[in-house]
């Protein structure tokens, strides 16, 4: 049996990017975590993906949502990303963003905006993967945040 442990240090050597990923509420209160599983799936039609963990306190809303988006970090966003990581409700708070054609919030200064209509969500172990089709993007320049080795770094 491999360990919860092992597993997570195996994976932390599998250098990503980090994303936070987006839903408005029916409320249209804004909702957001940070995720580092996020990947391309299709090019056609264009379709991403990102696992939520099923005990992460945005879940349902991500769950009853029809859209959702994805914000690529730029490596100056590492206080957006640990903001989005922590627990609590109020993860938008000083943090300034907007609306995607879909309503769902995009964080403002990063690399990648991604707007997706929900295509379809997966069980998975204890995630949800939620795979997105692309319905609107927007790509700047800059540089990535990354994470390796549970830790954020920077390209040399």
């Amino acid at each position: 049996m491999i360990g919860s442990q092992s597993f997570r240090r195996a994976c932390s050597k599998f250098a990503t990017g980090i994303t936070i990923a987006t839903v408005l509420a029916p409320d249209g209160t804004p909702h957001g975590l940070t995720i580092n599983s996020f990947t391309s799936v299709s090019m056609d039609p264009p379709l991403v993906l990102v696992c939520i963990d099923r005990n992460a306190n945005v879940l349902p809303y991500f769950q009853d949502a029809k859209s959702f988006a994805i914000s690529v970090l730029e490596e100056s966003q590492q206080a957006e990303s640990n903001r989005f990581a922590a627990r609590g409700e109020d993860r938008f708070k000083g943090v300034a963003w907007h609306a995607a054609p879909s309503g769902a919030p995009l964080i403002d200064g990063a690399l990648a905006h991604f707007d997706c209509v929900v295509y379809q969500a997966v069980e998975a172990g204890d995630h949800t993967i939620f795979i997105g089709e692309v319905t609107d993007l927007h790509v700047q320049d800059g540089r990535p945040l990354l994470y390796f080795a549970s830790a954020y770094q920077q390209l040399a």
